[in-house]
Order: C-alpha cells, then structure tokens, then sequence
C-alpha cells in the first residue's frame, strides 16, 4: 500500500551544473583551506589523546608516589637538616698604582701581591685576617675576609674591596654545598692613583738606609711634596716591614723580628714620628721678626760663641747659652746660612739692647706655620706634635714656671718643640710659596679639583730675605748646607742638629729646604734619628745622593 502511494519526484540538473570550469568557482584561497569540506574528528583521535594524558597523569602518580613513599623519610631528614645560605663571592681588591701607572700592590688569584720597590711598606700598608674586634664590629665583614691592616689598605679598605657578589646555596649539617640557586654578581674595589713615584721613593729609601747603616743612625724618614699641590712625591721611613710577609702570614721568624724589633719598624715617621726639631724652625721665627719690627733684616748681632744671664737660682753666677762656633757679625741672611745661635737668641728672647719675641709670640708663629697639629693628610695615625708654652711647661713641670732661659732654648728649636718630617715638609713648601700652606694628600692631583691651601698674611719681601738666607746656607763655603750645592739643580735648605737627653750625646740630624730655588715646585724634610753628635755626616748626605741620582735618573722633577 504504502509503495503504491510513493510519488517519484523528478529534479532536472541544468548541464551547467554538470560541467563545471574554472570560470564559475567561487573565489576561496585554497591555501587557507576556505571552501573544503570540513570532516569531524576521528574516534580513534580521541583514543590517542587520551593514553598521551592517562600516561602523564601515570608518570605524575608514580613520582609522587615514589617521593612520599619509598623515599620520604629520606627527604624529610634532609629537610631538617639542609638550610638555605647566602655566600658571598669575593671580588677582586682594587689595584694600587704610583703616579706612572706602576703597579704597587695587586693580586693573584687570592692573594695580595705587592711589588718589589723597597721604601713604599709603610705607605701601602698589608692586608690581614681581621680580628674578631673587627669582624664584630662591620656587619658585612667575615672571619674569612682579607682586610686593609695597615697603611693605604686600612684606611681605603671600603674602597679597594668592593662589593661582595653573592650565593643562595643549599647546605647540609655538615656545612656542605647541596646545591646552587641564585647568583647575584658584585663589584671589583676601585682602582687608586697615587702620587707618589716609586723610583724616587725606593731611592730616597735607599739612600736612608745607608746613611744609617754607615754612621750609625737608629732611624730616618723622608718626604718630597709638590708645594703647589700638596701631592706627596716620595714618602718612606727607614727601618719598615715588607707587606709581602705579613699578608701571606707563613714566614713566622720575619714576623716575630719585626714584632719584637726595638727599631719600630712598623711606625711610619714620616707621619707618626715625633721629633725635636732644632735650628730648621729658624726661618719661620726669623719671618715672625721682621713681620713683628722686632729687627731690620740688615742689623748685625755679634755672636762670640755664646750669651749668659744672671742665674735665677745663684745670682751670683752666670746662665750660659751656647752657639754651636763664634760666628762674629750676623745679619739675618747671614744668620741663616750659618745657623747662629747667638742671633736667635737675641731675637727670640731678647739680650742686651736687641729686643725679642717672646714665648707667645713664637707659639703664634709656630702654629701659623703649621706646627702643633696634624697637616689632615688622608693617612692615620698622624702625629699633632707640640710647641712649648708657659702652661705647657707649668702642666709637666710640677707648676714650675716659664723663665727666659726657656724662650732662648726654644727659640733654636729645641725644649718642648716635637714635629713630624711632614709638618717640617709643609713648612718649608710656606717658605717656597711666599706662605702658602698646602694640604698635603698622597694621590694624584686631578686638574679639575681645587688646592686646599690657608695662606701666611706676612709681605712677600720677608720671605725673599728667608729664601736668600737659606740659599746662601747653600752657596756660601761655610754655610751649613754647602752638602746640597750641586750643579743637577739649585736648591735652599736649613739643617738642624737637635741635641736629645740630658747627656746631649744623641742628636736628630735634620735638612730641609726646597728646589728649584728660581722657581720652587718641591719641598723636602729628612731626619735621621738617633745618631752620634760626633758624626760628621747628617741629613745632607743622603740628600744630595738622591738630587745626584734624580738629575740622571728623574731629571723632569729638577727642572
């Protein structure tokens, strides 16, 4: 029935729809699949997808299965007894050059190394274990660091050391390295110029050494400063330590010798020594006269080998002030260059019909000229010295009280008056300068920061009568400093011979000065310490070995 009622349905296909060409397709891009027949996603597709994650989810449960089962206990005591900990690494330490790039202090893998230049121990100092002091006291310091102990490296530890880059490592009880997870780089220390030229500080030092050696000086020291900037051309003080043996700490009898060396190897006189200066403070107590109207720079004193007072204690007995040698007729220059003792005297205390300073008077002058204090160079422990006075004497003498006799001592330079070679070096720089007194400093000047200077108010033409002084002590055949008359270069200079003790058997031998006299750019101080007052040779000696070696060897600095 129901086939019987089926209607047949005829649909005519227009032969165009047959024969179809390239002329009536529609537009698809093919290349991004447009007008293909989709077809859905295969059973057996899906099959596969789902072992991929049923194997994921497997691997994922059997780790788990095997960190928490099999070996959990394992990691739980680790985790007990692991902790994270932050290690440092260490950077290098910066690099110290002197003033021609040569390098004075520098590393190897993780040791300092310091160069062979003798003279520069004192300046550059060593580096060291700290002390649980130190380590107690910097928060970022370890019992393992290598610090500055002495010298450039103590004071510039900060600097030279860096920054610490750092670690987060995993460690077990035993302090063992597990693992490694962040690293945090750090920062190299920085470099230091210094001013200071090796050469002629490894000369300078060489020629102490000798002089000591040979005439048998207990000590020296020596400075060489530009007066126009302070910059500290050569800086050493004989007996000192080679920084190579205490860094490294293995050579334990060098160590014990200096340790237990009478000779003081580790104090730097050049700063911390404080010595009795005698007749180099002569020219500043002879500018402090001519600025006072005390004396004409042409009046002559006669110096027949001494002067005597009545004795204050036996009135009827005389207090006698020696010269080192008659000297005659004295003018100031002539004072100077012969060194008379008689004429500071005179001019100091008073004598006769010639008026004098006084012991306040050569205290102001003394300080004015940088006596008494430190210079504020960039170095520690540097000594402030002293400059005698009625109190000064009244707090060390039970209250006894100031009398003439000690402004006549004190007037050449001696009794309470103790210096540093370089407050003795800043001075004389002030005699170079028509006063101007500069603070020293050990690294090399840069052109755009400014000269720290105070300046002296005395007139330039008192200066020039010192300067003159000082250079016929030089030029003059018995002037005392005749040592330093040589053809590499003109220099003015003052010697001192401070007599030390009650016995007066010891004495300092100083010489200071300047050079090149026409045009001052450097001024010296050297003492050497502790010798024979019978010697015949002092300061001078060893000074004019080292201007001899500079005109051969450094000439650019007598020029």
């Amino acid at each position: 029935m129901f086939r019987k009622n089926r209607k047949r349905i005829i649909v005519d296909i227009d032969p165009d729809q047959i024969f179809l060409d390239s002329s009536n397709l529609p537009s698809f891009d093919t290349d991004q699949h447009e007008g293909q027949i989709e077809r859905p996603i295969s059973r057996q597709s899906f099959v596969l997808l789902g072992i991929f994650f049923a194997g994921i989810i497997a691997i994922f449960a059997g780790r788990s299965s095997y960190l928490q089962v099999y070996s959990g206990e394992y990691f739980a005591n680790r985790s007990e007894s692991n902790s994270l900990k932050r290690v440092s690494v260490a950077t290098p330490r910066g690099i110290i050059h002197d003033r021609n790039g040569v390098s004075l202090a520098w590393n190897d893998t993780e040791q300092r190394v310091y160069g062979t230049e003798s003279g520069l121990g004192h300046l550059i100092g060593y580096v060291g274990y700290p002390t649980q002091e130190e380590v107690d006291r910097s928060p970022t310091t370890t019992a393992l660091d290598l610090i500055g102990k002495a010298g450039i490296e103590k004071k510039y530890n900060d600097v030279l050391t860096g920054i610490d880059g750092r670690k987060i490592a995993e460690v077990n009880a035993k302090g063992e390295i597990q693992s490694e997870y962040i690293y945090e780089p750090g920062y190299p220390g920085k470099n230091l110029e210094l001013s200071v030229d090796s050469r002629v500080t490894k000369k300078f030092y060489e020629t102490i050494k000798k002089l000591a050696f040979e005439y048998k000086f207990k000590a020296g020291a020596g400075v060489i400063m530009d007066v126009k900037t302070g910059e500290i051309l050569a800086m050493t003080s004989y007996p000192e330590y080679e920084p190579g043996i205490l860094s490294n700490g293995d050579d334990r009898k060098a160590i014990n010798g200096y340790l237990n060396s009478a000779e003081m190897p580790f104090l730097n006189r050049v700063i911390s020594g404080l010595y009795t200066p005698g007749s180099i403070l002569k020219p500043i107590f002879a500018l402090a006269a001519l600025n006072e109207g005390i004396i004409a720079p042409d009046k002559k004193i006669f110096s027949k080998g001494y002067i005597s007072i009545p004795n204050p204690f036996f009135p009827d007995k005389q207090s006698v002030f020696k010269d080192w040698k008659a000297h005659g007729w004295v003018d100031m220059r002539r004072a100077l260059a012969v060194s008379s003792d008689v004429y500071f005297y005179a001019i100091g205390g008073g004598y006769e019909d010639q008026k004098g300073l006084g012991i306040l008077k050569l205290d102001e002058y003394s300080k004015m000229f940088g006596l008494g204090t430190t210079t504020r160079m960039e170095l520690d422990a540097e000594g402030d010295g002293n400059i005698p006075t009625p109190e000064w004497k009244a707090e060390n003498f039970k209250g006894d009280k100031w009398r003439i006799g000690d402004t006549y001592i004190s007037s050449i330079g001696q009794y309470g008056f103790l210096v540093t070679p370089i407050q003795m070096a800043r001075m004389a720089g002030a005699l170079a300068t028509d006063g101007k007194i500069v603070t020293p400093t050990i690294f090399k000047s840069k052109d755009d920061l400014p000269v720290s200077y105070d300046q002296i108010d005395i007139p330039k033409v008192m200066f020039r009568v010192v300067k003159e002084g000082m250079r016929e002590g030089v030029t003059d055949s018995d002037g005392t400093a005749r040592a330093l008359n040589l053809p590499e270069v003109k220099v003015a200079a003052k010697t001192g011979t401070a007599e030390l003790g009650i016995t007066k058997k010891l004495v300092n031998s100083w010489g200071v000065g300047f050079f090149p006299y026409d045009d001052p750019r450097y001024a010296f101080a050297l003492v050497m310490e502790k010798g024979s007052r019978e010697n015949v040779v002092g300061a001078n000696s060893a000074l004019r070995e080292l201007f001899v070696w500079m005109g051969s060897s450094t000439p650019e600095y007598l020029k």
